[in-house]
């Protein structure tokens, strides 16, 4: 198996000042995402709702798209599938505030469905590849298909749950999407013992041990 130890913690520096100097910021992102009109769901939507949390936050988590409190509230995960990842995070001993939780789509599809593949590339070319950029986390964590799919070309989120992908310099830890749990309660536990590993993974690449990779996503 390739391991990679992190180096990205100076590199963490650079790349604030880089887009500071081309007035990017994510306070800059979130106004742009309250605003945005760059596909339909911009017509359906009642609020936008960007990603939340640390500037500096050493792990993200990436879900799939807001649900019916989130578009109300414009806030990521505050719904039922929020007080799953919460009591996860609690669970693995990790605190919200210390995140960044964002989603691939940041507007809510018409009934729940699933993001269509342009809503998705709109607002991850635009806005989640730059909330990556700027913040520079220790490792992703990717919640569900959507995100599966939309980051790493993956499907079949239960065969590579707690297992980390390297892409682009880049490493992501898969799970569960938290709102699987509210239809299928046994897999609140697997999910818990998932983040529960991850925080393990954060803490190992912030003080600089190597980790296992296990897949090797190629270069786009």
């Amino acid at each position: 198996m390739l391991a990679i130890t992190n180096t990205y913690t100076n590199q963490r520096y650079i790349f604030i000042q880089k887009y500071n100097t081309h007035h990017m910021s994510l306070q800059q992102i979130k106004n742009d995402v309250i605003n945005c009109t760059k596909c339909k769901l911009s017509k359906t939507r009642t609020n936008a709702v960007p990603g939340k949390g640390s500037y500096t936050a050493d792990i993200i988590f990436v879900g799939e798209a807001p649900g019916r409190i989130e578009d109300i509230r414009g806030e990521p995960f505050v719904g039922i599938a929020g007080k799953k990842l919460d009591d996860a995070l609690q669970y693995a001993g990790i605190s919200r505030n210390d995140t960044y939780i964002t989603n691939v789509a940041k507007c809510r599809p018409p009934n729940n469905r699933v993001p269509t593949k342009e809503e998705k590339q709109v607002c991850s070319t635009n806005y989640l590849e730059n909330e990556i950029i700027i913040i520079n986390p220790k490792i992703i964590c990717v919640m569900g298909n959507t995100a599966f799919g939309s980051l790493l070309n993956g499907s079949d989120i239960m065969k590579h749950r707690g297992k980390i992908f390297a892409k682009n310099k880049r490493l992501y830890y898969i799970s569960l999407h938290p709102a699987a749990i509210i239809y299928r309660q046994e897999l609140e536990q697997v999910f818990k013992d998932d983040i529960k590993k991850l925080r393990v993974i954060a803490n190992q690449l912030k003080t600089g041990q190597s980790v296992k990779i296990d897949h090797e996503e190629s270069s786009n």
